[in-house]
């Protein structure tokens, strides 16, 4: 399925060929302070038993070595820059109901319903994967995963999530997510979404903003995600089951953390600690919840470590 086209008058550096997904990458190489390479970098999709397709973005050549799964309202494309500096084989899969992949007609983006999407596409995308690795709703959909398929999650590093998440912790995430449902144009889209995230380049929000957003038939601008408008994505017995989960599954187990973030706090951890004493805890100071938005370089450089 090819994304939508943009309208992309006054906007100088976006591509104007809406296939040409790839186009940006030497930004990421630039602001990643690295020489510019051709990556090997493509689409793929696995279909579910249902007839829903997920897709996902394959870098590399050779069976990708890792899985990453991006946060809710996010897509693959958040990963762009941890790829491109990890230079490995691997998959960054857009969930269900995110970027390229199909919605679900139920709309229950839960992560014990996603990690059962991701149990039946994995296997074809990512059969031999030694690590997932989860960003927000996407790791805890990777946790939820180590209870379905346990084969598939042979390390688990969560960014910048446990089941100890709460609406007050991450509330300011919530309350851009809520925010309008279309835009007049893609520069107020682009407008808000750099209040929002007032230390991050507007060229890396301008490059994110073009991954995650289309234009409907009647001009306006939307989000690429499945939007669900006050429908809860988490309920407290489901976390609490991802606690057990997480003390349950004995494969490795890291956590990096972004300093500014509130989504993550030091009882979180001490709890994760309680049920894994031999969890690994990294911070990155100069992060926020987007990790790997906000310090690519550093979070690939721990990730490197995988090897």
């Amino acid at each position: 399925m090819a994304p939508e086209p943009h309208d992309l008058a006054g906007l100088p550096g976006l591509p104007t060929d809406p296939d040409d997904e790839f186009a940006l990458l030497h930004e990421n190489a630039a602001e990643l302070g690295l020489p510019w390479r051709e990556p090997t970098v493509d689409r793929v999709e696995a279909e579910l038993p249902d007839g829903r397709r997920i897709r996902a973005i394959r870098w590399g050549d050779g069976e990708p070595e890792v899985v990453l799964v991006h946060g809710g309202a996010q897509n693959a494309h958040t990963w762009d820059s941890v790829a491109y500096a990890l230079d490995r084989p691997l998959l960054a899969v857009d969930l269900p109901g995110h970027g390229r992949s199909d919605r679900r007609p139920d709309r229950r983006y839960l992560p014990d319903t996603m990690a059962a999407d991701l149990a039946a596409a994995l296997p074809r995308l990512a059969p031999s994967a030694r690590a997932v690795v989860g960003m927000s709703l996407g790791g805890l959909t990777s946790l939820a995963l180590t209870g379905i398929a346990p084969e598939l999650v042979a390390h688990l590093v969560l960014v910048d999530i446990t089941p100890g998440v709460t609406g007050a912790k991450a509330a300011s995430v919530a309350a851009f997510v809520a925010g309008p449902e279309s835009f007049a144009t893609f520069e107020e889209m682009l407008a808000r979404t750099v209040a929002h995230h007032p230390h991050r380049s507007v060229t890396s929000l301008r490059r994110g903003v073009w991954h995650n957003a289309h234009r409907r038939d009647d001009g306006r601008w939307v989000w690429r995600y499945d939007r669900l408008d006050g429908s809860p994505v988490l309920d407290p017995g489901g976390l609490e089951r991802l606690w057990d989960r997480l003390g349950r599954h004995d494969a490795p187990l890291w956590l990096v953390r972004g300093g500014r973030s509130p989504v993550v706090t030091d009882d979180d951890v001490r709890e994760l600690h309680r049920r894994r004493p031999d969890a690994r805890i990294e911070v990155i100071p100069d992060a926020g919840h987007s990790v790997q938005g906000d310090a690519p370089a550093a979070l690939a450089a721990i990730l490197a470590e995988l090897w």
